[in-house]
């Protein structure tokens, strides 16, 4: 697999895992949890950024997977991580509008 090939494949799967947690009921899209009573949805929003937390780590560690059978993989320091979190969250942003601010209606 080429340098571009890959880097178009971790861009694909950070979009998707990105708006995974947003677009579902489920835990990483296969745990079902049990809505509360009176609750039409049954994940609350800090299992939501748990979710999507856990799923960042998940896309890095494709990510260097790839890197490290493309070639080197090259040391990482804090303001990588911060980069790509709030990559992240910005891939994130069209599965938040559609659950939290888009107008449902009746």
């Amino acid at each position: 697999m080429d340098a571009s090939l890959a880097s178009w494949l971790v861009i694909a799967v950070a979009i998707a895992f990105a708006n995974l947690p947003f677009v579902n009921e489920r835990v990483f899209g296969f745990i079902a949890m049990k809505p509360a009573l009176g609750k039409a949805h049954a994940k609350y929003f800090a299992v939501r950024l748990l979710e999507l937390f856990v799923l960042y780590f998940v896309v890095g560690a494709l990510a260097r997977l790839l890197e490290s059978r493309i070639g080197n993989v090259f040391t990482q320091t804090w303001e990588f991580y911060a980069i790509t979190g709030c990559l992240f969250v910005v891939l994130a942003f069209p599965g938040f509008v559609a659950r939290y601010l888009r107008k449902r209606r009746p």
